[in-house]
């Protein structure tokens, strides 16, 4: 009797322990069933999408070296899927693809032509005309000296010049503006991107994973395809703006959660470059052997850039190249 007591006493540890994993691993189950309710799907809200022919017009304000627009103007004709501008893959125009998909899904609502983007005109401003402080006031008058019709009108600042809210709340933004120019009789409006180098300012957090991160995980930069950390951080904000603003030109077009405090194609999947990316690790990128710079998309002219993930509609998940 003691004997059969002993080894039932012996058991109850066990008993409890199993028990004890039992409830741990059903309360995981809860709380990754709550982790995925609380993240909503990307939904259209019926607005228009960005289509048809659209020109992408620069204007840069403040002082950038030739190389460094021609950084950013390559990667805008590398969005073009023109078998002229030939691009090794993975390439830029095929990042791109996963933009479409959201065309073709609100063609089933709408009627909703579908997008081909170009490199416009570019517009220097090197003299500061506006100050080296701007508002967002200031953003829709420089915006507003690209052309308003089929286009969109992206102004990039300088290192040397303070955006409103640059750094606290934002890399860049995208939004949109009445137009001058009016079709039909009726006044329309235009959608216009600003993105700020923030080589000086504030690189761990608009130039990652290129700059020290400045919280979180810390790991090791990573070197900058083109050799320009700022520049390079720049169209990485670019890439994302871009893709938010074909597919949610107006605020109402695609996008997850409230207006206002939105996420959109790219800023749904924020940190993430490459397969197996977590926080503070970009993801399994490329290499380039002779300078060690990483990259995930192959641009025009032998470019390489580094392009976030997109959220892709068709599968309800954060798309990348590699």
């Amino acid at each position: 009797m003691a004997s059969f007591f002993a080894s039932k006493t012996a058991l109850l540890p066990k008993l409890f322990l199993a028990l004890c994993l039992l409830q741990m691993a059903s309360a995981t189950r809860r709380l990754a069933e709550l982790v995925q309710d609380q993240s909503p799907p990307m939904k259209y809200h019926n607005g228009p999408l960005l289509s048809g022919k659209i020109s992408v017009n620069l204007i840069w304000y403040g002082r950038f070296k030739p190389s460094q627009r021609t950084i950013v103007s390559d990667f805008v004709a590398s969005l073009s899927s023109d078998p002229s501008l030939a691009q090794a893959p993975p390439s830029v125009s095929q990042w791109w693809k996963t933009v479409d998909k959201y065309y073709h899904l609100s063609s089933s609502k709408r009627r909703t032509p579908s997008l081909t983007l170009s490199l416009g005109k570019q517009v220097l401003d090197e003299s500061y005309s506006l100050g080296r402080s701007l508002t967002s006031k200031h953003l829709v008058e420089l915006a507003s000296r690209g052309e308003q019709r089929n286009a969109v009108n992206v102004v990039l600042t300088s290192s040397d010049v303070a955006v409103e809210g640059f750094c606290m709340s934002r890399c860049g933004s995208h939004d949109s503006a009445v137009s001058s120019v009016k079709v039909n009789g009726r006044s329309s409006r235009f959608a216009y991107i600003w993105v700020g180098n923030s080589e000086t300012q504030c690189p761990g957090q608009c130039a990652w994973p290129f700059h020290q991160p400045q919280y979180g995980p810390q790991s090791p930069p990573l070197v900058a395809p083109n050799g320009d950390v700022g520049v390079d951080g720049m169209v990485i904000n670019l890439a994302g703006l871009l893709a938010g603003t074909a597919t949610n030109p107006f605020s109402n077009g695609y996008y997850q959660g409230e207006a206002g405090a939105s996420l959109e194609a790219a800023s749904a999947c924020t940190g993430i470059y490459g397969n197996g990316a977590y926080p503070g690790y970009a993801g399994n990128l490329l290499v380039e052997e002779a300078t060690g710079a990483s990259y995930n998309a192959h641009g025009v002219n032998r470019r390489k850039y580094l392009v976030p993930a997109l959220y892709d509609p068709s599968t309800s998940s954060c798309s990348t190249l590699v």
